[in-house]
């Protein structure tokens, strides 16, 4: 594709923060060659395995890919028969417990879990943990070999402290009597790889031995006793003998990894593949990004779509779309309004998409593939080749008229402009003409009121702009499809102070034809926002209503349970009283039969006759309260009477005192009520009773309980360990429950994912959950997970 056009859309940017999130250097090599493709087949597979490493990071958490290398020079060395330094077997280590670990986080945790585009590169992985212990047992670091590396190793390193031992004790005597007054210092010292003492030069001949060195001053010679040259050589045979060892331990272990060459080179392959995948999984949550969905058919509708390097709570969200009922958009409005980031969203989005990395927009959003994007955008002059902006422009507008077809997405930034206005505006119309001949799907920016007119009279072309608040003097960046743009000179130009005989005599310049269709496209903004108004409210008004629909349907469900609960409860009674009337009466007769006392039985009757009575008056509705109170008047109500709302049969605490119309709202329980002075009636305070509860400490507690006055529809567990999280959570969610809470947000964060998982995993066991999902944009994304009660 097209690296020019690339670099100016700052896709190079976004390879950049992809390859930061790679943990290894094949993997970041692996990153930095990445490019758009042209093939469906590959992209919707790539978009496919970077959905799917999304969807494990949110489950399980994030993997490293730390100790993943470039092995191919060593693993060439091996099947070459070669032996490797003990780095390079330590690398080879780091590669084995590296996929080891990767292995482990790709096993299913449920034999019947579905598998995904990933199952197949995790299952591929072959861990090799013989030879990864083996070297590990082995060697310490990259200087140093274990002792227990091999039997003849021990002996020979302990043969080495044996003799050490017995130079130093031979030497120690010297230094501390024999030769005391012969040393220039009392210590013992190395030249050449052996043990020597520092003699004054005096004193040479007296001290029987071989000279090793001498100080520059000549004052002192650093001599080895004769009595301990033996020991030296010893420990110079030995220390001979222990390389000879290291190279025969290196060379074993160098078979032992020669005969896993192939395992361990797939291995860093697809180590190297998922390391890439997972860099994309977490880049597209970094920015909240979603899977496209591509279509053969050559039009995209991104929705809500959002430049990457726009700061997440200032950008505002945008909806794209061309070729389908338009392939050429013209994007008119003033300068700073948003129109040169919406080409580059539009080009930068493609790109990205068709690398197979997730895009911030919303999922809905709908792709084409482009062999190859161009793009004309910012200032091309060169002093160099004696370029104006004019001719720079033309000149790269001229390469892609050349390069460009059908398959590609064009995208200039006020096309001719920095020439004739007149000129300018006829050159435009014809290049933009000549590219909606060919099929080119085109987006344009420009302030040509010709070209407007070009978009309003031509089919298969579009006008858009880019809004603008005169009044603050401020873009709002939103991007308005099938409206054309006013550049709005004159009235930034008055807002900002310039004379009104300058604005005045400036609108006497331009023909009657101009004015009055800028009027016009001021009139149809005008329109637009009133209707754009008016659909905001009726949307608000419509999402209340189905909120009120819902709460309905609940209540009424909730009523029939209730209802039906009753009946069953109603009926297992009468089966009860059935049964012991049933029972009694058998026990009379045989009684009876028996000769049994009357006035035994007549009073076991009476008890049944009692029984039942009780039972009937349970379920008798209580007498209606008789109205006693006479009519309120607005001037009796003062803040804090206890009142009734009588259609209701509801009792509140007066919470604002009548208007003019004698409307006045109750606080009853944890609900706000409005109501009449009509519908009120003063009522009896009763104090609420509420059970003493005794612990088993024999401590007593009564009290209010207002759990559902202050119950807060938020819980923070950020900074928490899991274990704390969970039960500070568990506690929370049976308060809210009880509170009748509808839904409830959990924030958890980001992170690890491990506060998240286990969140979730407690979700998964409480009965009264309905249902639970992370937050979507503008909700907390995946740093919240919102909960809904049955």
């Amino acid at each position: 594709m097209n690296e020019k056009a690339l670099h100016i859309l700052e896709y190079d940017k976004i390879i950049d923060k992809l390859t930061d999130l790679a943990h290894s250097e094949p993997g970041k090599e692996k990153c930095r060659s990445l490019a758009p493709m042209d093939d469906i087949d590959s992209v919707n597979r790539a978009q496919e395995e970077t959905a799917d490493a999304v969807a494990r990071v949110l489950r399980l958490g994030r993997i490293s890919f730390q100790g993943n290398r470039n092995l191919s020079f060593s693993l060439h060395a091996l099947t070459l028969g070669s032996s490797l330094s003990q780095a390079e077997l330590l690398h080879i280590a780091e590669v084995l417990e590296c996929t080891l670990r990767v292995k482990k986080y790709g096993e299913k945790e449920h034999e019947e879990d579905p598998s995904d585009s990933l199952t197949s590169l995790f299952d591929a992985l072959t861990p090799v943990p013989s030879l990864q212990k083996e070297i590990r047992r082995c060697l310490i670091s990259e200087e140093e070999v274990a002792d227990d590396a091999s039997a003849e190793l021990k002996n020979i390193r302990r043969s080495k402290i044996t003799y050490n031992n017995k130079i130093h004790t031979q030497l120690n005597q010297m230094v501390n009597s024999t030769f005391h007054s012969y040393l220039q210092d009392a210590v013992i010292t190395m030249r050449n790889n052996r043990y020597c003492l520092p003699v004054k030069a005096e004193y040479k001949n007296a001290v029987h031995g071989m000279i090793h060195d001498q100080s520059k001053a000549g004052s002192t010679f650093f001599i080895e006793p004769a009595q301990i040259v033996e020991y030296n050589n010893k420990l110079q045979e030995l220390e001979a003998e222990e390389k000879e060892e290291i190279s025969r331990i290196l060379v074993s272990l160098s078979a032992l990894a020669a005969e896993e060459v192939s395992p361990i080179e797939a291995d860093c392959k697809v180590l190297t593949g998922l390391d890439f995948i997972f860099a994309k999984a977490n880049l597209a949550l970094s920015m909240n990004a979603t899977k496209p969905e591509y279509q053969k058919e050559h039009f995209f509708e991104i929705r809500k779509a959002r430049h990457p390097f726009i700061d997440p709570k200032k950008v505002v969200p945008i909806d794209l779309k061309l070729g389908e009922d338009y392939t050429l958009l013209i994007v008119t409005g003033p300068n700073t309004g948003g129109k040169t980031v919406s080409l580059k969203t539009a080009g930068l989005l493609s790109a990205m998409g068709q690398s197979g990395l997730h895009i911030p927009a919303s999922s809905s959003s709908k792709m084409c593939i482009f062999r190859d994007i161009f793009a004309d955008i910012g200032d091309e002059q060169s002093i160099e080749q004696s370029l104006s902006t004019f001719s720079a422009h033309m000149t790269n507008i001229i390469s892609i008229l050349k390069s460009a077809d059908e398959n590609c997405l064009c995208l200039f930034d006020e096309l001719c402009a920095g020439t004739d206005p007149t000129e300018g505006a006829a050159l435009a119309i014809s290049i933009l003409k000549s590219l909606k001949d060919r099929g080119i799907l085109t987006m344009a920016t420009t302030h040509y009121s010709e070209l407007k007119v070009f978009a309003l009279s031509e089919n298969y072309v579009e006008n858009a702009s880019c809004e603008f608040n005169v009044e603050t003097l401020s873009p709002t960046y939103r991007l308005l499809i099938g409206i054309p743009g006013k550049s709005n000179a004159f009235a930034i130009s008055k807002k900002l102070g310039l004379p009104d005989e300058i604005i005045e005599d400036a609108k006497g310049e331009i023909t009657e034809t101009q004015e009055s269709f800028e009027d016009l496209l001021a009139g149809l903004e005008k329109t637009r926002q009133e209707l754009e108004g008016n659909r905001q409210t009726i949307e608000e008004e419509r999402i209340r209503i189905e909120k009120l629909r819902q709460e309905y349907e609940e209540k009424n469900k909730s009523l029939t349970r209730k209802k039906e609960d009753i009946l069953r409860k109603a009926n297992e009674e009468a089966k009860e009283i059935l049964e012991d009337a049933k029972d009694t009466a058998d026990a009379a007769i045989r009684s009876y039969h028996k000769g049994g006392d009357i006035r035994t039985m007549e009073k076991t009757r009476a008890g049944l006759r009692d029984k039942i009575n009780r039972r009937k008056d349970a379920l008798s509705p209580a007498p209606s309260e008789k109205v006693t109170s006479k009519p309120l008047t607005a001037g009796e109500i003062k803040k804090g009477d206890y009142l009734e709302i009588i259609s209701m049969k509801t009792k509140g605490y007066v919470h604002s005192i009548p208007d003019a119309k004698g409307n006045l709202i109750l606080t009853c329980g944890i609900m706000q009520i409005r109501t009449n002075l009509s519908d009120v009636r003063t009522a009896v305070e009763e104090e609420e009773k509420i059970p003493k509860y005794e612990s088993k400490k024999g401590s007593n507690y009564s009290g209010t309980f207002s759990k559902a006055k202050t119950i807060s529809p938020e819980i923070n567990l950020l900074g928490q360990t899991a274990d704390e999280a969970v039960a500070n959570l568990d506690k929370y969610l049976d308060d809210a429950y009880l509170s009748h809470l509808r839904s409830v947000r959990v924030v958890h964060g980001k992170g690890t994912g491990v506060l998240r998982n286990a969140v979730q995993k407690h979700l998964r066991k409480l009965s009264y959950v309905k249902s639970f999902h992370l937050g979507e944009y503008g909700e907390g994304d995946a740093g919240v997970t919102i909960v809904e009660f049955k």
